[in-house]
């Protein structure tokens, strides 16, 4: 009886903290895409001011990094509670359904500890960045600070409270006393760890983010729990830098641009346009051996260089081509294996994310990336029709004859989507507007078409986009803040100096240098996703790679392309599993059809490699 009142008190109880953490939850999801519909407006309102009554506003920019700051915190925030932050899974789905659920909770109980030592620190550094003032509106460094003590805090709540759900109120507890003693006892451990020198990086930046990240912990955190363990327990410098370099790494402006680019897929999604320009390229294949095949791959062509995420792109084209490709004949595992592997191929398509995060983080022009990427990209889709040629030699197809009055009507209906990613590339490359500024006005430019199109657009549906955006958006950006602080605490160490050092003297020089980043962005690709490895090791090859007189657009697309074939190659590569599913094809039916594809994308990467001009040609 004793029981069932403890079990009857605890399910009250947590039926209100979860009532709680629902209107928490819609309020942050609400503010996050007011501040960033907020940052549209005045975006768009800057770039008429300038270009329509000729009157530059200086100050928009500090504005929008400071609500970018706030609504890309409570991104991280609403990212955490629904679960979409990047993660390996790989060695946790292996385990017993029990075993599962003890590193499960292990892991929440050291997201739990993380975040509660990072909590001082985000506070104290609100005091220390109040007296500095934005140049123009001079905005105090404390609003910017705020943001990410405020997203600590949510994340702690939205953590215990999951955590409350797996255990009774007396084992909760328990859990959470285990934790506070957990944390006091690594306290204890810095002066056993601090003579142990450079034997630290690889304990905390080796072992340690190996285990974390096989834990299943989302990959930003894992890099950001080592980090603060490494500081904290090894080093006698102040913790609070941390926190500083989170700033930082969420304060740049031209990051803005991702979650505009996240907006404008999802809108190319919801209004059809990605659909339209399916339909308008499958017309002028129909009949020919491997069609579908062609299509699909002109298809990620179109579509990722508007929306610039692989997932999204991978959803927009896979529902569509899937089912067609399977009724004429195409095996299953050849539909995913293709479609994954387009995915990684199109990774150089402007104006993708990679290529903004790596201009950002490594001091690229984007500018340049945009037109450098573009045969790069040509030459991998070029070696992936090759394969499809070869496998579909023998696929029986209809005769149908080629209607011009179909392809005409297909056309007309699909100008507003193909004529946007040549407004895109065409706006950057000629120095008309910045990467931030096109992604505003493709905003703009698709909502305008949605009207025109669909007659009626659902504001509920728009403002269900901004909130995804933002929450997507934030998943991102933690990975680029907490990589980057990662990246500076190797620097810091002298790690980087030495990792320059060997990679500038590998026998063979160039080749060699290339061959090692290839294998190493591949291994990198697959096992920690793309962007925290663009973000943690691209400034750290960088430098070696000018060293050796590479140029660094030449170098950043072979980079990309090799990330991007580990990111979609089994068995780790998580864009492999995303394209199985969309696809609905078992991996254990895809995986032998991915290798030739993957051959001819790794031969397409040693071609680009060794032609610098495909990559530099046109800057």
């Amino acid at each position: 009886m004793e029981e069932d009142k403890t079990a009857l008190a605890s399910t009250s109880f947590q039926g209100v903290f979860d009532r709680i953490e629902a209107i928490i939850g819609r309020v942050i999801d609400v503010i996050a895409a007011s501040l960033l519909l907020f940052d549209i407006v005045i975006l768009l309102w800057a770039i008429g001011a300038r270009y329509l009554l000729r009157a530059p506003v200086t100050w928009v920019e500090e504005l929008a990094t400071v609500v970018f700051l706030w609504f890309g915190m409570l991104g991280v925030a609403s990212a955490l509670r629904l679960g979409i932050n990047m993660r390996l899974s790989f060695v946790v789905s292996q385990l017993s359904d029990n075993s599962r659920r003890n590193v499960e909770t292990a892991a929440h109980c050291v997201l739990i500890c993380f975040l509660w030592k990072l909590l001082p620190l985000a506070f104290s550094i609100i005091a220390l960045n109040h007296p500095m003032k934005s140049p123009d509106l001079g905005i105090p460094g404390s609003v910017g600070a705020s943001a990410t003590f405020t997203s600590v805090v949510l994340m702690l709540f939205f953590l215990t409270n999951e955590l409350s759900r797996r255990f009774r109120i007396g084992k909760f507890l328990a859990t959470l006393l285990a934790i506070l003693v957990f944390d006091y006892f690594l306290d204890w451990l810095g002066p056993a760890l601090m003579p142990l020198g450079n034997i630290n990086l690889i304990l905390f930046f080796g072992l340690g983010i190996a285990v974390l990240i096989g834990m299943g912990i989302p990959i930003a955190f894992a890099f950001g729990t080592a980090t603060l363990l490494y500081f904290i327990l090894t080093t006698d410098l102040p913790p609070v830098v941390i926190v500083g370099r989170i700033n930082e790494g969420m304060s740049h402006f031209i990051l803005l641009t991702i979650p505009l680019f996240i907006f404008l897929g999802a809108q190319i999604q919801y209004t059809g346009m990605a659909r339209r320009m399916v339909d308008f390229v499958a017309t002028i294949f129909a009949g020919v051996r491997g069609g579908l095949g062609y299509v699909l791959l002109c298809a990620m062509y179109l579509v990722s260089g508007i929306s610039g995420a692989k997932a999204a792109d991978m959803a927009a084209i896979g529902p569509i081509l899937a089912p067609a490709m399977k009724e004429r004949g195409t095996p299953g595992g050849d539909v995913a294996a293709l479609l994954a592997t387009s995915a990684a191929a199109a990774e150089t398509i402007p104006p993708s994310l990679v290529l903004i995060i790596i201009g950002s983080v490594c001091g690229i022009s984007i500018a340049a990336l945009f037109t450098g990427g573009l045969i790069p990209a040509v030459v991998s889709m070029l070696a992936l029709a090759v394969v499809v040629y070869i496998r579909s030699r023998h696929e029986q197809v209809k005769s149908v004859g080629l209607s011009g009055e179909l392809i005409f009507k297909a056309f007309i209906v699909a100008i507003p989507g193909l004529a946007l990613p040549f407004l895109i590339r065409a706006a950057v490359l000629g120095g008309v507007a910045t990467a931030t500024e096109v992604a505003v006005l493709g905003v703009l430019y698709v909502f305008i078409v949605g009207l025109i199109t669909m007659r009626m657009v659902s504001f509920g549906a728009l403002g269900k986009l901004l909130i995804d955006a933002a929450a997507m958006s934030g998943a991102v950006t933690i990975i680029i803040a907490f990589a980057g602080a990662m990246s500076w605490a190797l620097t810091q160490s002298g790690f980087a100096q030495t990792l320059v050092e060997f990679m500038t003297h590998l026998p063979g020089g160039k080749f060699s240098f290339f061959a090692v980043s290839i294998l190493a962005f591949i291994i990198l690709g697959s096992v920690l996703e793309g962007i925290p490895a663009i973000v943690l090791f691209g400034p750290l090859l960088f430098p070696s790679a000018a060293a050796l007189g590479i140029h660094q657009v030449h170098y950043a697309i072979v980079v990309l392309l090799s990330m991007g074939l580990g990111l979609f190659a089994p068995p780790f590569g998580y864009g492999y599993y995303a394209s199985c599913a969309i696809t609905q094809v078992s991996p254990d039916h895809a995986m032998k059809s991915q290798i030739p594809y993957l051959v001819a994308f790794g031969i397409a990467i040693v071609i680009i490699a060794a032609i610098p001009w495909l990559s530099t040609g046109f800057l």
